[in-house]
């Protein structure tokens, strides 16, 4: 099968689209498929995929390899690469990996033109949340995480209490986090967190932490990934994802479950998702309960063994291979049908 893929940002850009977007890639490639992508990111750190990629395609560029492909799979809706499809006709997949809204939630004309054209395609949600607002008749397919990298290490020494990994702005909620520590330091509580990420933020961020008298619980430990993430993860008990936002899946969570980690976040979005039955959940900017959970997840001697022992089931579902191949068969369908 000859497959064309969209993604409006791809690497090197980072972030959650574009990680799912190389996972899917490779998982295509190897499982004998022919893969090319078209993308709006310019810059090429020359790393070597074993499939071709066309940064900022021109009109012809973009019209020829629309012809060339058997399917035309779009990783989150690009109205800007639709557009041949009105020449071209082809199977068409969307696979939808956040809201058809503006950042304050409000719908404008663009996002009811989205609404409109999906119906024109095969879609994919990787949530349940992303489902009912976007496309009701797509077929969920939890995002995938690297199994290759992300797993447990038995040589690790878990020794530290709670782990934050994003990005440092206002919608990831990490001064909620701050808030449940304080909460918790006032009932003679001092788990330690650890905050990986960069961002805007920081600087207000750590200034937070010294007024609410949190210096010595919190350590700001920068942007890591790869191998460097993954032991700082299996160091960890409990990942936290205090997201103000509602997340359309939220990856890290998987990830810090596939290192051995806990998983804790806010119940709203996507995230119930990504945690299945290997999480628990607080409510949505409630900060007293986030303080609750995790009380009750550091306690000593607290039963996880519920949790954990669902983490394998969730985890498979989420792995590169399973999800690749949920994906090839939405494709397989649309060609047949």
């Amino acid at each position: 099968m000859k497959i064309l893929m969209s993604s409006h940002f791809f690497h090197p850009s980072v972030g959650g689209i574009e990680e799912v977007g190389c996972i899917l890639a490779q998982q295509f490639t190897h499982a004998g498929h022919d893969v090319k992508i078209v993308t709006q990111t310019a810059d090429d750190d020359g790393a070597g995929f074993p499939f071709s990629i066309y940064r900022r395609p021109g009109m012809g560029t973009l019209l020829r390899l629309v012809k060339w492909c058997d399917v035309f799979f779009h990783n989150n809706l690009s109205l800007r690469t639709a557009w041949p499809l009105l020449v071209a006709k082809r199977p068409w997949i969307v696979a939808h990996h956040t809201w058809f809204a503006r950042a304050d939630g409000t719908v404008g004309c663009r996002d009811r033109l989205k609404h409109f054209v999906v119906r024109a395609a095969r879609n994919i949600a990787v949530s349940e949340a992303v489902r009912l607002q976007n496309a009701t008749s797509a077929k969920v397919i939890g995002n995938p995480y690297r199994d290759d990298l992300f797993r447990v290490d038995p040589s690790a020494v878990r020794d530290r209490d709670l782990v934050f990994v994003g990005r440092l702005v206002r919608d990831k909620g990490v001064d909620i986090l701050f808030q449940a520590l304080a909460d918790l330091r006032k009932h003679g509580l001092k788990p330690r967190l650890t905050v990986i990420g960069q961002g805007p933020e920081e600087a207000a961020l750590r200034q937070s932490a010294t007024q609410l008298g949190l210096d010595e619980q919190i350590v700001f430990a920068g942007l890591k990934t790869g191998a460097e993430l993954v032991s700082l993860l299996n160091r960890h008990r409990v990942i936290v994802v205090p997201s103000r936002w509602r997340e359309p899946f939220g990856l890290v969570a998987v990830e810090g479950i596939a290192c051995g980690c806990m998983a804790l976040v806010a119940n709203c979005g996507g995230l119930p998702d990504a945690i299945g039955r290997a999480g628990a959940a607080f409510r949505h900017k409630d900060a007293a309960d986030a303080a609750s959970w995790i009380a009750r997840l550091l306690e000593p001697g607290a039963d996880l063994h519920t949790f954990r022992d669902e983490a394998a089931t969730h985890l498979a579902r989420h792995s590169a291979g399973v999800a690749a191949a949920q994906y090839l068969r939405v494709m397989e369908e649309a060609m047949h049908q």
